[in-house]
């Protein structure tokens, strides 16, 4: 198995200590958002047989395994990440895989370039991702059912949103959601960011299911993104405690520290709280507009001590193992691809000692072995 390398990217929400913290390093005071782990393109991690793309590369089936390649390509068809949020993150969605390979192969078509500012298509892939909590996490997910969401807007008694709670209580579900954030969306700015700062001004003062929102608007005043966080479900995740978050479904993270998988891909489309672009009509025909629990998950057990997070992803399957005290060791050997990272305590992963936020890359059917007293976070693929 090869140790790896990680890159950590420093975007302007990352916590400045949160994963400085996780390594017992000093902090820079810059902010250290992600680390990544895998074979993207963009930090791929980095082994002493070269980068993990260039690995992959050199034979992928031997490193991945014939049923990972027959199933995904010669690929590692996920990204594993640390992330750490010390300000709320763009409120955002991703395409299914049809919407991916129809808006790829469309802004292809038209020669947009791939790192124009207004593409939206970055690749042909879908994006189901997975966050798991190592802290107190908080996050938005989902639609609120719209008469709630009309509950939280009439609560401020703000004249200009009465408009948008008339509309939620006035309308099927669907239609509701998408007029009203439609509405928020393509308003005149310099009146909706008026709104906005009432509104900001109204949960900073009301607190409760509101001040979430207050937040939001501290670190993007007057943007209408906070309007539009306002119809989603807020969600506070405790360690352990874990979100999927499927096509179509608008979601942003607010704040704290997790593990994060995702298929291998940079499809984004925002629908606020950013300074990037905001391609409405696209994000309209992506975003699923049904209102529906955030549905938080728990791992399920299941043999040799392996905790299961479930999802119906087969790029990605994420599990942990918490390790106690003089426990046996523990054979993950697999016919897929792994990345092994410790998050607590000091794990043996065969010749390597692990500590937290240390990883390792284990080919298709190398002997993997784990002991030592810590938490080991195992990100594979299902074939």
């Amino acid at each position: 198995m090869d140790r790896l390398d990680n890159t950590i990217r420093p975007y302007a929400w990352g916590s400045t200590t949160a994963i400085p913290h996780l390594l017992g390093v000093e902090p820079s005071g810059e902010p250290q958002a992600e680390m990544w782990m895998g074979a993207h393109p963009g930090a791929p991690s980095r082994t002493a047989r070269g980068t993990l793309v260039e690995v992959i590369e050199t034979d992928p089936r031997r490193e991945l395994g014939p049923e990972t390649v027959a199933k995904f390509g010669p690929r590692l068809p996920f990204l594993l990440k640390i992330l750490a949020a010390g300000a709320p993150l763009s409120l955002q969605v991703h395409p299914d895989l049809k919407q991916a390979q129809e808006g790829y192969t469309d802004e292809e078509r038209r020669g947009v370039p791939v790192d124009a500012p207004h593409r939206n298509y970055k690749d042909a892939n879908h994006k189901p991702e997975l966050i798991c909590a190592l802290t107190e996490f908080d996050g938005l997910c989902g639609f609120r059912a719209p008469a709630e969401a009309a509950d939280l807007l009439a609560a401020l008694d703000v004249d200009s949103l009465k408009p948008y709670v008339d509309l939620l209580r006035a309308h099927p579900e669907e239609a509701a959601l998408r007029e009203v954030l439609t509405a928020v969306l393509t308003a005149d700015r310099e009146e909706i960011a008026h709104t906005v700062t009432e509104a900001a001004a109204a949960c900073a003062r009301l607190g409760g299911a509101h001040a979430p929102y207050a937040g939001i608007a501290h670190h993007y005043p007057g943007d209408p993104g906070v309007l539009a966080a306002m119809l989603l479900n807020h969600v506070r995740l405790q360690p352990g405690e874990a979100l999927f978050l499927g096509a179509g479904i608008p979601h942003a993270y607010l704040s704290g520290l997790g593990v994060e998988i995702m298929a291998n891909s940079d499809n984004v489309l925002r629908c606020g709280l950013t300074p990037k672009h905001v391609d409405v009509p696209e994000l309209l025909r992506v975003v699923r507009f049904e209102a529906a629990d955030p549905g938080v998950l728990r791992p399920e057990a299941a043999p040799d001590g392996e905790e299961v997070y479930e999802t119906p992803i087969d790029e990605f399957r994420l599990s942990r193992y918490v390790l106690p005290e003089g426990a046996a060791a523990h054979d993950l050997t697999l016919t897929t691809p792994q990345i092994l990272l410790c998050t607590a305590g000091a794990v043996q992963a065969g010749e390597h000692r692990l500590t937290p936020g240390q990883s390792v890359f284990v080919p298709a059917g190398e002997k993997a072995e784990v002991s030592g007293a810590g938490t080991v976070f195992r990100a594979t693929v299902v074939v």
